[in-house]
């Protein structure tokens, strides 16, 4: 029985290093006992409560044309979508009251933590063009209906500075990805 056990736990960690690096694909944890191997979620590889920044080198504004999120296994994801490239960003947790760009009125977020999400170059309306026509057209506010996050709240957009605050449940771990064709900024929160 003990080398039957030995041999299963030998084969799992065989069978684990010969995956691929998805790095779509939430991290795992296996677990062995008694000859039975179980594999459990555990969100997002790297993902922490520390502040995220990366600054963009990028020419011009990047155009927003899309938000949404999404339940996964283990994790919630969210998406930026973007015209002209990714700009920067700067992705950590806030107290609130979360204010609103330029006039710094308050705005109410629903969830017991707020993640800020500050894009730069960004906007949401193609200022070089007349009548500066908006380049995302979908609601300022969203509720995705997802685990953990309960709100997406779009704060502003001011002198090439695009915010937006995601409600979460509470204060879980995340990872900021950036990816391109087309151009996103992608923030996956533990979820379970």
């Amino acid at each position: 029985m003990a080398v039957r056990a030995l041999l299963l736990v030998v084969a799992v960690a065989v069978l684990a290093g010969c995956g691929g690096n998805d790095s779509t694909a939430p991290a795992t944890t296996t677990l062995v006992t008694t000859g039975v191997v179980t594999t459990t979620p555990v969100g997002p590889e790297g993902a922490s409560t520390t502040p995220v920044a990366w600054t963009s080198d990028l020419g011009e504004v990047a155009l927003l044309t899309g938000v949404r999120a999404a339940s996964h296994d283990g994790y919630d994801r969210v998406v930026f979508e973007f015209r002209k490239g990714v700009p920067g960003y700067d992705v950590g947790y806030v107290r609130r009251p979360v204010r609103a760009d330029g006039s710094g009125a308050p705005v109410a977020v629903d969830g017991g933590a707020v993640l800020l999400v500050r894009m730069e170059p960004a906007l949401d309306a193609d200022l070089t063009k007349e009548s500066a026509p908006r380049t995302y057209t979908g609601p300022a506010r969203l509720r995705p209906g997802a685990t953990a996050v309960v709100e997406l709240v779009r704060t502003g957009g001011f002198e090439s500075v695009l915010t937006w605050a995601v409600g979460v449940d509470e204060t879980r771990p995340f990872r900021v990805t950036r990816l391109e064709g087309p151009p996103r900024i992608v923030i996956d929160v533990v979820s379970g």
